[in-house]
């Protein structure tokens, strides 16, 4: 028996790209930088690494939550590997790994996106309310 599961966090190095199957099926592609540590062999300092991930999400859920993904954002990711390979336009044989995102979690909020419990509006005072107290009989029921 084997084991095919991903846990990886980053940053997206572009916008999600959208688009759709012959059947439909929505398809969200975008691209995460996650950095590495690890020693320099020639000089044996440990240095900061970046890797380019390519992650595939597909269905509902990838048309809804594309809206909300935008380049720079930090999200973490849950998924799978899957392996491709196909032939070239130079005839020379390509191929990618990629992750199969079953699972994401933002981790930052996006430029454009206010915070969750923040209120659409907030009134600007310009002068001190003044308050006036009233007794309990005062207000109707």
């Amino acid at each position: 028996m084997s084991i095919n599961k991903v846990f990886i966090s980053g940053n997206l190095t572009r916008d999600p790209e959208l688009r759709a199957t012959t059947s439909g099926t929505t398809v969200m592609t975008f691209g995460l930088a996650v950095e590495d540590r690890r020693r320099d062999p020639r000089t044996g300092e440990w240095g900061t690494y970046t890797n380019f991930v390519d992650c595939t999400m597909f269905g509902e859920r990838a048309e809804k939550i594309a809206q909300y993904l935008s380049k720079g954002r930090k999200v973490s990711v849950e998924g799978k590997l899957r392996y491709s390979s196909w032939d070239g336009p130079d005839g020379g044989k390509r191929s990618k790994l990629e992750v199969i995102v079953e699972e994401i979690e933002f981790m930052s909020s996006g430029q454009n996106q206010q915070p969750q419990y923040q209120p659409q509006y907030q009134p600007q005072y310009q002068q001190p309310i003044n308050v006036v107290s009233i007794a309990d009989e005062d207000i109707p029921f």
